[in-house]
């Protein structure tokens, strides 16, 4: 049995972090319902190209992106302007576990459907809101995106070249990094929150913003500053307390060194034919080779580039020394260990055939992820779980689709 299985959850988020947060109770086993506007639908459907082939082969309108945060799940289209789709999200949630919106501050409220009104129906919901700022703050009202949210809470000024190198200057992460780490938080917190539940009977209300979450996802970083008072700077690819630890070139790319201890540092010498580095007074300890970092950076430059990145790491793994490839996507799902631990995954699609995911990274050995479909078309199931959860008829739902409701 899935671990959570019997949950509901509704979730009326768009975009990523909240849908981010959906998908994994869902991979979780929890049966999730996603409300979605009728004839638009989440913001993400349309951001392509690429878009799924359909069973011709030609694009269709469902975009990649949207997959990604979307398995599992069941699609109802629902107009929460209208008062039916108003009163029909209410009795939704009477039968539900969890709520998910992102919502800007008071959206929900002006609907009747904020945790206030929809707590009264169901002491026991779970209501979670994700936005940039949060509930509370002078920020509170200002919409919040992933990148904006990146520059404003530091991560970019610590991402990029150094101030003195070729293309120096702050860079985002190459993903929505934020928003993928405040879908992490928010199933942390529902998750949290079902078990508080279990012993008080009562649900909760969580109020999650990007902004927190990536101050708090500063870790190191933002523990050093306020230890020290000292601003960190941006070092590319290189560590700000630990040498060497960064790319280094080979004779056919880059190859990644992370020698966390000493022991290491004197293996790595001893394969690359310098052993006399790790007597050095200047290279022998950690702090040392912190302290030294540029030196003992331009002396490894000059011995990595004249072996390819694959004999590096023949070398330095049979002698114990930590150190990587830099893969581009093809190589990352055409690696062994990749394909060993299946995270590449073939889910049945709504255009017909099956669509390559990306495998959920939790492993429960007694309650596993269970992989049912992949996201679902827009109201694909609407008549379904309004007939289920709500035992509406086919006159009932005539009526919805007449008036645009669903």
């Amino acid at each position: 049995m899935a671990a959570l299985c019997g949950v509901r959850v509704l979730d009326l988020s768009r975009v990523l972090a909240g849908p981010w947060a959906g998908q994994t109770l869902a991979d979780l086993g929890a049966e999730v319902i996603k409300i979605e506007r009728p004839g638009v639908g989440d913001d993400t459907r349309g951001w392509g190209p690429p878009f799924v082939a359909d069973e011709q082969g030609q694009p269709s309108a469902e975009s990649a992106y949207f997959q990604c945060a979307n398995r599992n799940k069941q699609s109802l289209t629902l107009d929460l302007a209208h008062p039916e789709g108003q009163r029909i999200l209410s009795e939704l949630a009477l039968q539900s576990d969890v709520l998910i919106e992102n919502f800007k501050v008071g959206g929900m409220a002006a609907y009747g459907l904020d945790y206030p009104s929809l707590s009264v129906l169901n002491p026991r919901l779970i209501y979670c809101s994700i936005t940039g700022f949060g509930q509370t703050g002078p920020y509170a009202h200002k919409p919040g995106y992933d990148f904006m949210i990146q520059g404003l809470g530091g991560l970019m000024s610590l991402t990029g070249r150094a101030d003195d190198e070729p293309g120096a200057g702050p860079m985002k992460v190459g993903v929505a990094l934020t928003d993928i780490l405040t879908g992490l938080y928010a199933s942390v917190a529902i998750l949290a929150a079902l078990q508080q539940r279990e012993r008080s009977g009562a649900g909760q209300y969580i109020d999650l913003a990007l902004l927190d979450v990536q101050v708090a996802a500063l870790a190191n970083q933002a523990s050093a500053y306020l230890v020290s008072g000292q601003l960190p700077v941006r070092r590319g690819n290189a560590h700000p307390s630990i040498v060497p630890y960064q790319d280094f070139p080979t004779a056919d790319g880059e190859l990644l060194l992370t020698v966390g201890n000493d022991l290491q540092f004197r293996r790595f010498c001893a394969v690359v034919g310098r052993p006399e580095w790790a007597e050095d007074p200047r290279f022998a300890s950690n702090a040392a080779r912190v302290a030294h970092r540029v030196e003992l950076v331009a002396l490894i430059r000059q011995r990595t580039v004249f072996r390819t990145t694959a004999d590096w790491m023949a070398e330095l793994e049979a002698a114990g020394v930590p150190c990587g490839p830099v893969n581009d996507l093809a190589q990352v799902f055409a690696d062994p260990q990749v394909q060993a631990r299946g995270l590449r995954v073939e889910l049945p699609h709504g255009l017909g055939g099956s669509l390559a995911q990306v495998a959920s990274p939790l492993r429960l050995s007694a309650s596993p992820v269970d992989y049912r479909n992949a996201a679902p078309l827009l109201g694909a199931d609407s008549e379904a779980v309004l007939r289920r959860l709500l035992g509406l008829d086919d006159a009932a739902l005539q009526v919805l689709r007449r008036d645009g409701v669903i």
